[in-house]
């Protein structure tokens, strides 16, 4: 209306649009004024950026909140939405290691209790695979339940025995004199395996297992997953594996000491460790 106010009689202009001339003239004023967010605006896409697109209004309202602001969280949606800044929705994954039995089938100890009130009491594993250009590639984590940390991982193009078997024997490398935690995984093949089960007698923990076809059993680590797939994997094309590598390494970093969880007090993996072991 503004353009054609030019070229045609105000009057005219209001009565085709069925518009009362007292809003007009309040909008007409309100695109004037200057704009009261400008700065909150800069703040949000800021954050957004430096997270490489991977926090939603929730997370984005946190790091405001730990910065100094006093801001609703409606209001950061609201502006996330006029600078059409979106962050995506996980999608589930396909792989699954289940082979039928093959060896011992544990019981399942951890029944869905996945809180830890100390570090390395409750573990946590499973493995997913990426296609990169022609190429498979299988992640093969341990999480800690207290903090959600990665422990360790490995890497392999190939999901056999010995790559599952490197992420334990690293993360049993980590544990202090008298530490044990259960260790949880699904009925994978690998978790089956006598030399799998034979790390974790000899490291005196306890071994776990889901249900058979019961992915909720283990949904702490389908959860790492879906937030490492959509935050990092489909957010770029991988041409080859040693880029994908890279950008891997640098995603669980990221994840264990920058990336904030709501479910632990708006902290990192590590902020979170640190402060309630400094307590």
């Amino acid at each position: 209306m503004l353009a054609l106010k030019a070229s045609f009689p105000l009057p005219l202009l209001l009565a085709a649009a069925g518009l009362p001339r007292s809003t007009f003239f309040y909008r007409q004023a309100a695109l004037r004024a200057p704009d009261r967010h400008a700065e909150l605006r800069m703040q949000v896409h800021e954050v957004f950026t430096d997270t490489k697109g991977r926090y939603g209004h929730r997370r984005i309202h946190a790091v405001l909140i730990r910065r100094g602001w006093q801001v609703a969280r409606k209001t950061v949606l609201k502006l996330m939405r006029q600078e059409n800044l979106f962050c995506r929705v996980r999608t589930r994954r396909k792989y699954s290691s289940y082979k039928g039995q093959v060896g011992k089938i544990a019981d399942n100890l951890l029944k869905r209790e996945f809180n830890a009130e100390a570090p390395n009491t409750k573990w946590v594993t499973d493995v997913t695979e990426f296609k990169v250009a022609d190429s498979k590639v299988y992640l093969s984590p341990v999480l800690d339940l207290f903090d959600r940390s990665i422990i360790s991982y490995s890497v392999s193009e190939s999901p056999s025995v010995a790559f599952t078997n490197k992420s334990l024997i690293e993360a049993i490398g980590t544990l202090a004199p008298g530490e044990a935690p259960m260790m949880h995984s699904d009925q994978g093949f690998q978790y089956q395996h006598a030399s799998w089960q034979k790390l974790l007698s000899d490291a005196e923990m306890p071994q776990s297992m889901s249900r058979k076809g019961n992915c909720l059993d283990n949904s702490m680590m389908e959860n790492f997953f879906g937030h490492l797939k959509e935050e990092m994997f489909h957010r770029q094309e991988f041409t080859n594996t040693d880029g994908f590598l890279t950008e891997l390494d640098d995603y669980i970093r990221w994840y264990n000491t920058d990336r904030i969880s709501l479910t632990l007090q708006c902290l990192s993996p590590m902020e979170y460790r640190a402060q309630a072991l400094a307590a």
